[in-house]
């Protein structure tokens, strides 16, 4: 008896990509479960999707390929895997993301690939969508490209001016943490030079600065620390002014036994999705409430508490700092008080406009966070 395994056509080869599409998440990690990838009615997939401008909205989101020269031992697509491969042609992508486009199932497009052959090969092919889209299709709307480790100057300088956003994964804290996950790729020349180019071409006053940057690392695939991270996280924000930093947690039985056996990992199987949980919140803490990196508490393993929120633990070390006067502190003292978010910050500093704010129940309807709160302030 003879098997036969047929060419996939269009449609197949959309539903094998963009499936293997979930293990890049450096758009928009998902932090919610209003992000998980959806079937639309015709079996395709969209991605609903946080913006880096905080807008939310459904991209079509694929791999162009899943055919990869990488030895990434975190990734289940990397070259020792015996998977189906396959790939999308330039036309093929363009064609089924505009039929999508016109009848008005999805915002924009996202779009990343395996390593075909070379960086620069892999580029010309993302590019080369992007390219098709503004120029034949009219295209205007929003395109994220995925920049592929080790590509040149001159296609990432071509991505950013065909793209509304462009990321490329630093992956890890560190060329010696990298080490551990790839024999291939090279943490300065492929990772951190290019970004860097990503920061000066998107910079103020330059010609693509509407153009944003993002990037994502795996958490616990190298064994590495959370004040690793936040330390890089930090300076990615403060000295290359990257717009968002998406974190996904490393899931074991998607990776190679020999980064469970060189790494040892310390967490158990659901602390991983905790960690993933609290560097983004030290995240928004760094973006949002005025926090610095030296303001982030870490335990004795230099990771950050599993059970403390980050900002509660900056609180428990810094007791004279508190009770603040909701009537008389600033912005970004409110800010530092558990409990209270920027919204609800808002709140009080309208309020206390009109007239003197005299208990917790003057803020607004209270629930945990503002209990919680009760416990940091004075009126």
């Amino acid at each position: 008896m003879v098997g036969v395994v047929s060419k996939p056509d269009t449609q197949r080869k959309l539903e094998i990509l963009s499936a293997d599409s979930q293990y890049d998440l450096a758009c928009a990690c998902s932090a919610s479960k209003e992000e998980h990838r959806t079937r639309s009615s015709d079996g395709r997939w969209i991605y609903p999707v946080t913006l880096p401008n905080g807008g939310k909205s459904v991209l079509l989101k694929t791999l162009i390929s899943n055919v990869c020269a990488n030895d990434c031992k975190y990734c289940p697509l990397r070259e020792q895997e015996d998977i189906r491969r396959c790939s999308l042609s330039v036309d093929e992508t363009a064609k089924v993301f505009m039929d999508y486009y016109n009848r008005r199932k999805v915002f924009g497009l996202f779009l990343s690939s395996g390593v075909v052959g070379s960086p620069d090969a892999t580029m010309d092919r993302l590019n080369g969508v992007a390219r098709l889209l503004r120029s034949r299709h009219g295209f205007k709307g929003y395109i994220h490209l995925k920049v592929i480790p080790g590509a040149s100057d001159a296609a990432i300088e071509q991505a950013v001016s065909l793209a509304t956003a462009v990321s490329l994964n630093i992956e890890t804290p560190g060329a010696k943490n990298l080490a551990k996950l790839s024999n291939k790729k090279r943490y300065i020349e492929d990772i951190i030079n290019p970004i860097k180019l990503i920061s000066r071409l998107t910079e103020r006053g330059s010609r693509y600065q509407t153009v944003k940057q993002t990037t994502q690392f795996i958490v616990g695939a190298a064994d590495e620390s959370d004040s690793e991270i936040v330390k890089y996280m930090f300076g990615l924000y403060e000295r290359l002014r990257m717009h968002r930093v998406y974190f996904s947690a490393y899931q074991k039985h998607l990776g190679a036994d020999a980064v469970d056996a060189e790494t040892k990992p310390r967490e158990k199987p659901a602390d991983i999705f905790v960690r993933e949980h609290r560097l983004y919140q030290v995240d928004f803490l760094l973006r949002k409430y005025g926090f610095k990196e030296s303001d982030i508490i870490f335990e004795n393993n230099d990771n950050l508490s599993l059970t403390t929120d980050p900002k509660e633990a900056w609180a428990v070390e810094h007791p004279e700092a508190f009770p603040i006067d909701v009537n008389r502190a600033s912005k970004w003292d409110l800010l530092k008080i558990p409990g209270l978010g920027p919204i609800t910050v808002k709140r009080i500093l309208e309020r206390r406009r009109q007239q003197s704010l005299r208990s917790i129940e003057d803020i607004g309807k209270v629930g945990t966070l503002l209990r919680k709160a009760a416990g940091y302030v004075t009126f």
